[in-house]
Order: C-alpha cells, then sequence, then structure tokens
C-alpha cells in the first residue's frame, strides 16, 4: 500500500488545528493531568484508526448503523462542544468544590475529555473513519491492513507531538489571547458542525437537497 493513504488520514485528523481545542478542554490541569490526557487522546486516536481499518465494515454492518447517521450524531457532538467554546466555558462543570478537588475524579475527567470531544469527534471524526474504512475494503490482503494500522500509530505520534506544543503557545497568546482563540475557534467549529449534520442530512433525507 502507497503512502497516499497516510497523508490523506493526517490531512482529514490535522492535529495541529485541534491544538486551540486542547487548550481550552484542559484548562485547570496540572502537567500531570495534561500528560495524561495527551496519552490517552494518543492511544484513542490509534484505537479508532486500527479499529475502522481492521473492524470498520463489519461494526456497521452488525449494528445497521449508516454513515450518515454516524455524521448527524458526531455534528450533535461538535455542536454542543462549539457553544461551550463561543462562551469560554471550561469543557465540562463541576458539579461541587467536592468534585473539584478530588484527584480520582479530575483524572477520570481528563480521560473522558482525552476521549470526547478531543479524539471523538475532533481528531477522529466521521470523515477520518469513513475515509480509513474506504481504504481498508480496497487493501487487498492482511499485510496492506495491518499497513493501514501502522498508519493509525504515525498519526497517534503525530497528535502527541503537536498537544506536546500546546503550553508554549498558551503561554504566548496569554488568557485573553486564549479566550479570543476560543470563541472563534468555537465560531468555525460550529459551522463545521452545521456542515457536518447536513451531509448526513441530505444523505438520510435526498428531498432536503432538491429545488
Amino acid at each position: 500500500m502507497e503512502f497516499k493513504p497516510l497523508i490523506t488520514i493526517l490531512a482529514i485528523v490535522n492535529p495541529l488545528a485541534c491544538v486551540p481545542f486542547f487548550i481550552h478542554y484542559t484548562q485547570g490541569m496540572n502537567q500531570a493531568e495534561r500528560r495524561r490526557t495527551i496519552e490517552v487522546a494518543s492511544f484513542s486516536a490509534f484505537a479508532v484508526i486500527a479499529a475502522c481499518a481492521l473492524l470498520g465494515l463489519q461494526i456497521l454492518e452488525f449494528f445497521s448503523i449508516s454513515l450518515a447517521s454516524f455524521q448527524v450524531g458526531g455534528g450533535l457532538l461538535l455542536m454542543t462542544s462549539a457553544l461551550s467554546m463561543l462562551n469560554a466555558q471550561p469543557a465540562e462543570a463541576r458539579s461541587n468544590p467536592e468534585e473539584i478537588s478530588d484527584t480520582a475524579a479530575k483524572a477520570a475527567a481528563g480521560a473522558s475529555i482525552a476521549v470526547v470531544p478531543l479524539t471523538i469527534p475532533l481528531l477522529t471524526g466521521p470523515a477520518t473513519m469513513s475515509t480509513v474504512v474506504i481504504f481498508a475494503d480496497k487493501a487487498k490482503s492482511y499485510w496492506q491492513l495491518l499497513t493501514l494500522v501502522g498508519y493509525g500509530l504515525v498519526v497517534a505520534l503525530a497528535v502527541a507531538l503537536c498537544f506536546s506544543m500546546a503550553q508554549p503557545i498558551a503561554k504566548l497568546l496569554g488568557k485573553t489571547g486564549i479566550n479570543v482563540m476560543t470563541r472563534l475557534m468555537g465560531l468555525i467549529l460550529a459551522a463545521l458542525a452545521v456542515e457536518v449534520m447536513a451531509d448526513g442530512l441530505h444523505t438520510l433525507f435526498p428531498v432536503l437537497g432538491s429545488k
């Protein structure tokens, strides 16, 4: 298998563009918690790509889930995150002071944020999943499938590298700069959410695209 799948997947995942989201979702975390979030996000990205490469077609068929339905669901997740970012609010509100001071709860929250929404749907959303499934369908041998899984590892390393550089970027911008960037990215994310949902709805209900 050539390098075209790797280039395509990297372009779609685009971990560098997700750095502002990482900064937003990890505000208030210490260095160890951020490192744990990076590890979980990187591994989750690899796991999603590997699962889509090896089991994507079977999973969708087993649950009778269409890609269009997946796009609508992913778009709703994106819109929820976008609304939070437009208000410059933390990714997940704490319910009480005890929860804030609870180390286990903070670690669990960091892992949760790393998976949703950082990995799904920001890094590996419907577009990434569908692309990997398409390349897996074109694979003609188990070796090519394993190569596609290996590309997932490369993507995971790229995610870890980009997120590790987030703090120097945060120091350069300052709190005001981050808030401005957060709201701007929230607006862009809201528009992206609409596009993702529109594509899914158009596929599910073709009449919506008729003139």
